[in-house]
């Protein structure tokens, strides 16, 4: 008997590119691997990228981002054409087939070359957007008309999933008695070594992290070393404009009021790393703000291990992947309340960190003062939930049920 096969689509591929998503689709294709699954990753060409055992099919070459970070109309319709050519070509073949709906025409261009075949179309959600937040990202016209999408695209498939259960809500809104699969990630983040969870009780900063004026994430001064010793706050993501990361400066101002030994390290880049730039001089903080750029992964895990809060000011998130990782180290995470942010969920308040009401300063101060308080014991209680969290969250579990889902299906 053959064995079963399956694609996957994105438009990105972890380590390529190295967001929340492509991280999920690539695990997605391993735990198939694991249960003997043949596996075609359906992407862009993104150059020679290691994936043992499974196969990456390139089916379109090209950016997906302008110059502000925001993804191109353009790009979609392009990777969609690219799908759908290669699943009629291959139309029939597929038993399973997971989808991406970012963005949402890969799905209508999937549903459409396999309609009448007897592939199990899985549609995948990382957000679901609504149409105010359609409408501010792309403009009324053309946001309208990806709302519009989004809707139809959540009409098709043979099942559902998402990535928290306040995506489930909304893409309930859309499809009435849908019952979707709320995919586990925790487990996407490895548990820290035990080395890097010995006990810190200031959140110090290492001597490799500079505490000095703002550097160009360009600049080789990123290890210049510290002239001392102090607790700092750590963001880790795109300079993009969802991510706020220019209110930092000033709720960093504001905390000074009572903590002038907090700083605050900066790690990642993007368009908005200029408005960062003139935030920090229009808040008079830059001998305590260093931007440390794209950092490597031993870097950034001493960065989150010596942390004493993660700060996440980003008005979107669809799971919020980086309070797990701050977690896995003991590190609490400040999130803002927001109608588009799914890290909120994570958030159990005094237990992992707590929700700011708003990104004005003294909100954003007052919650990182409050984790600042919590000390050993809200780092304790921290890297609890994340041990109990990665095991009930577990994607290994979720694959499983996709797959009872797919055996239901069929009648089995």
């Amino acid at each position: 008997m053959a064995e079963p096969r399956a694609a996957i689509i994105f438009d990105c591929l972890f380590p390529a590119t190295t967001g929340g998503g492509e991280r999920v689709y690539r695990r997605i294709a391993e735990e198939f691997v694991q249960r003997h699954i043949v596996v075609d990753y359906l992407t862009r060409d993104l150059g020679d990228v290691p994936t043992p055992g499974f196969t990456v099919v390139p089916v379109w070459n090209g950016d997906i981002y302008d110059e502000s970070g925001a993804r191109t109309t353009s790009s979609a319709l392009y990777f969609a054409r690219g799908v759908y050519r290669h699943l009629r070509a291959y139309r029939g073949e597929y038993d399973i087939v997971v989808a991406s709906a970012l963005p949402v025409l890969t799905v209508l261009a999937a549903a459409l070359a396999l309609r009448g075949s007897r592939s199990f179309l899985v549609v995948d959600w990382l957000e679901v957007w609504t149409l105010r937040k359609w409408r501010s990202y792309s403009g009324a016209l053309t946001g309208s008309l990806a709302f519009l999408l989004q809707v139809a695209g959540a009409r098709v498939g043979d099942l559902h999933t998402v990535n928290s259960t306040f995506t489930a809500r909304r893409l309930q809104r859309h499809r009435r008695g849908a019952a979707p699969v709320v995919l586990g990630l925790v487990d996407l983040v490895d548990p820290a070594p035990a080395a890097a969870m010995s006990p810190s009780p200031s959140g110090e900063t290492p001597d490799r992290v500079a505490r000095a004026a703002v550097i160009p994430e360009e600049s080789d001064q990123g290890d210049v070393a510290a002239g001392g010793l102090a607790p700092f706050l750590l963001f880790v993501g795109r300079h993009i404009a969802d991510k706020r990361i220019d209110t930092l400066p000033a709720a960093l101002a504001e905390l000074h009021r009572s903590r002038p030994d907090v700083t605050l390290v900066v790690a990642g880049s993007g368009p908005e790393t200029a408005r960062l730039e003139a935030a920090v001089r229009r808040a008079g903080v830059g001998d305590s703000v260093h931007l440390v750029g794209r950092v490597s992964d031993e870097r950034l895990a001493e960065l989150t291990s010596s942390a004493a809060v993660l700060v996440n000011p980003s008005a979107r998130e669809g799971f919020g992947l980086v309070v797990a990782e701050a977690a896995a180290y003991g590190t609490p995470s400040i999130v803002v309340a927001g109608e588009d942010n799914a890290a909120v969920d994570l958030i159990v308040e005094g237990v992992n960190g707590f929700v700011a009401a708003s990104v004005e300063p003294a909100e954003l101060a007052r919650a990182v003062a409050r984790a600042l308080d919590g000390g050993e014991a809200l780092r304790g209680s921290t890297a609890a939930w994340f041990a109990r969290e990665r095991v009930s969250r577990s994607l290994a579990v979720s694959v499983d049920e996709i797959l009872a889902r797919h055996r239901a299906a069929l009648g089995d």
